[in-house]
């Protein structure tokens, strides 16, 4: 009797305070894992090794996360077709849903930094000024004052930040791609990261108000352009009115 009043307090227990969704969570999690692994064995296997180990010729998986997947995949960059100095931003050649999957399949391999959310209010709230603040001091000397990229060393560069999201910068200060540096959440928290991301879609969307942009590479090229387009062109109208007194 003891044993049966004890196996019934414990099922209407389990009852009452089971978590919720579990199973049905875990189920489409690895539904997602298993779409996502033949996704990797058809298009990412032959450079990054059968488990995602690594190899000659790409790095390990192993506990990047799904955020590196997601930057890498969702800008193009990979999968790679040649290996060259730096992947280049192209356009994506798997939906969103597939890149999902793959990143679940990744971080099922050894987790690591998750897909960034940004919701409208955490949007909002963010600080332009700060984020710029925080651009011009940790970002400015690579991506340029206006995210418009520079180039680097060994045929290496900074990309323009202008087709960036803001779950793509945030993922590329979380993963470190290429030659970026990592800010982890120590460094740089996720209230700041959402502000810098804020000021970087604003500098790349906000208009012109001097006219023409030229590129928004800075005060240097602008410069270069007056003395060769201004100074020049002023030489060239003295050497045409010299020449007519001359006749």
């Amino acid at each position: 009797m003891v044993l049966l009043v004890a196996l019934a307090a414990t099922g209407v227990l389990w009852t009452a305070f089971a978590p919720r969704g579990t199973a049905e969570d875990t189920a489409a999690t690895n539904e997602a894992v298993r779409a996502g692994q033949a996704l990797y064995l058809q298009g990412c296997s032959s450079c990054h090794g059968l488990q995602g180990q690594g190899g000659n010729q790409a790095p390990s998986l192993i506990g990047v996360g799904s955020a590196a997947v997601d930057f890498q995949v969702s800008t193009g960059r990979m999968p790679l077709a040649a290996p060259g100095a730096q992947a280049k931003r192209k356009d994506p050649i798997y939906s969103q849903t597939q890149i999902d999957q793959l990143a679940a399949y990744i971080d099922s391999l050894g987790g690591g930094p998750r897909k960034p959310v940004i919701d409208e209010a955490e949007w909002s709230d963010a600080d332009l000024a700060h984020g710029g603040e925080l651009y011009r001091a940790n970002c400015a000397q690579c991506h340029q004052a206006a995210g418009a990229g520079a180039p680097l060393t060994y045929g290496k560069y900074a990309p323009d930040l202008s087709h960036a999201t803001p779950v793509q910068i945030i993922e590329a200060m979380r993963t470190g791609p290429e030659s970026m540096p990592l800010f982890g959440p120590g460094q740089v928290d996720n209230a700041d990261a959402v502000a810098i991301a804020k000021y970087i879609r604003h500098v790349s969307e906000a208009p012109a108000a001097g006219g023409h942009g030229l590129g928004k590479y800075g005060p240097v090229p602008e410069g270069l352009l007056a003395w060769l387009v201004g100074i020049g062109g002023l030489l060239a109208v003295c050497l045409w009115i010299g020449a007519r007194q001359k006749v």
